[in-house]
């Protein structure tokens, strides 16, 4: 079976230009290789998931925060059924504790949905800074495990892994 068929998320063409229009410099969280598993699927999801997350940070008024928070709301629904699906159907033995980090996550943005309007823009900044800081501890720990299992799972061995050597020649 193969998990990596398609990616089947994007955001509206809409929706990326209103990114486009709000993004500053400094208030975003980098896009980097390393969060590269190599599975399409995953990679393009997490791809999205600094997107929504750098929308939230870079909000510079309660409404467009608004907008960006339910964007990540239903970013990270999809992000975490598709994952919590993708571990049930293969039999990932460390499941338990990814999808409990994952209903943390969807626990937490529901929270900050529901705080009246004049602490919900605040609160919500708070939130998508923790993400920033939460999101590549989980990918490396939870993430790159369930990755590499759904290689091993579909063909019997390791994946194979190349890197580059950035600002080497």
């Amino acid at each position: 079976m193969a998990y990596a068929t398609k990616v089947r998320y994007s955001l509206t063409p809409a929706f990326a230009y209103f990114l486009s229009t709000i993004m500053t410099p400094a208030s975003t969280m980098p896009w980097l290789d390393t969060y590269l598993l190599g599975n399409t699927l995953i990679d393009a999801t997490h791809r999205e998931f600094v997107e929504a997350v750098n929308a939230m940070l870079a909000a510079t008024e309660r409404a467009s925060f608004d907008i960006c928070l339910d964007a990540f709301a239903a970013h990270a629904q999809r992000h975490f059924a598709e994952e919590d699906r993708l571990m049930a159907e293969s039999g990932y033995g460390n499941a338990k504790c990814h999808v409990d980090e994952h209903h943390a996550v969807l626990t937490s943005v529901n929270e900050v949905r529901v705080l009246p309007d004049e602490r919900r823009f605040a609160v919500g900044r708070r939130f998508a800074e923790e993400l920033a800081r939460w999101f590549p501890g989980h990918l490396d720990a939870m993430d790159r495990g369930l990755a590499d299992w759904l290689v091993q799972h579909a063909t019997g061995g390791a994946p194979l892994k190349f890197t580059r050597a950035l600002g080497r020649r």
